[in-house]
């Protein structure tokens, strides 16, 4: 539909260019009001999603808090009763080569000859997790920053300031790479885990107990105790540890998703403002149709539409 201004209101306006200019003010204004309307409703939305993202990895965040929790407990349950087996007998080093005889002519023989099974004796004789199963993924150097003072209690605005210079793909492939470590800690131990627990069931049978004196296997099996306890409540340590580092870049994506949402929230607020400078020149110029001063009028409105247009430039592109 084509709209035009009438012949009688014509003559009130400059015959040059910016006449014409005048003369187009209430399409131009309705169409820019229409177009920031849209704008400012785009970017609540994108803020509503923003909010709902950051519930569900503070959702995630909280579940990985929650094994972190569970799994320094349980270390600290594995250390207190090795304290209470210490307090009540005389606990010595485990011998892995009495161990390795006791159970020569056992499953478990076949499983300790193993890459798993030497791994295990190795753990429980030193207490120790390998070097390359405990070494932190490499991240960024912005993550890392931002981690740091996230885990220091530093305050939100420093935290935010850091967490700025840092991407969201970035944020991303550092929580991958935490993740992926977690994984690979979990299926490199779980060999060892089960050597253990074969050797445990083995040395409370009773064909083990056959293979050696009662005194002797008696404290085999008490050595071997201490020795489980140990190592469980290391392995226990480092996995709290991997969950943390989870935990911690989950808290910084939940950060990182509420700002994202106030940056949004806060550029849906300045684009309604210019709708409503928009709004305002189209009612002008709607008066200036019934007014005798339309030329004034006229100006107004067209002076409403570029502050509401170079507002909204300016929205768009810095804030």
């Amino acid at each position: 539909m084509k709209t035009t201004v009438p012949d009688a209101l014509k003559s009130d306006l400059p015959p040059n260019k910016w006449g014409k200019l005048l003369a187009a003010t209430p399409v131009v204004m309705t169409v820019l009001a229409t177009m920031l309307a849209g704008l400012a409703s785009s970017e609540m939305t994108r803020a509503q999603y923003d909010r709902s993202l950051a519930a569900q990895q503070q959702s995630k965040a909280g579940d990985q808090w929650n094994l972190f929790q569970a799994k320094k407990l349980r270390g600290t349950l594995q250390r207190t009763t090795l304290d209470l087996l210490d307090s009540a007998t005389a606990v010595r080093p485990l011998d892995v080569n009495a161990l390795t005889r006791t159970l020569a002519q056992t499953p478990a023989a076949t499983a300790l000859s193993s890459a798993a099974g030497q791994q295990a004796l190795t753990e429980l004789q030193t207490g120790e997790l390998p070097s390359s199963l405990v070494t932190a993924p490499t991240v960024d150097a912005n993550v890392q920053a931002a981690l740091a003072a996230l885990i220091a209690a530093r305050p939100d605005a420093d935290v935010l300031a850091m967490l700025g210079m840092v991407s969201e793909p970035t944020l991303a492939e550092a929580l991958q790479q935490a993740e992926d470590a977690a994984r690979s800690f979990d299926a490199a131990t779980a060999p060892v885990n089960k050597a253990i627990e074969l050797v445990e069931k083995l040395l409370t049978s009773e064909k083990s107990v056959r293979l050696a004196s009662d005194a002797a296997m008696s404290a085999l099996g008490r050595d071997f105790t201490a020795a489980r306890l140990r190592a469980t409540a290391v392995r226990y340590d480092a996995e709290a540890r991997l969950n943390q580092t989870i935990a911690n870049l989950r808290e910084l994506q939940v950060r990182k998703s509420n700002t994202s949402a106030e940056r949004h929230h806060h550029r849906s607020q300045r684009f309604f403002f210019g709708m409503l400078a928009a709004q305002m020149g189209v009612i002008i110029a709607t008066f200036a149709m019934a007014a005798k001063q339309r030329n004034l009028l006229w100006s107004l409105a067209a002076g409403a539409g570029v502050i509401a247009a170079t507002f909204a430039v300016y929205v768009y592109f810095y804030l």
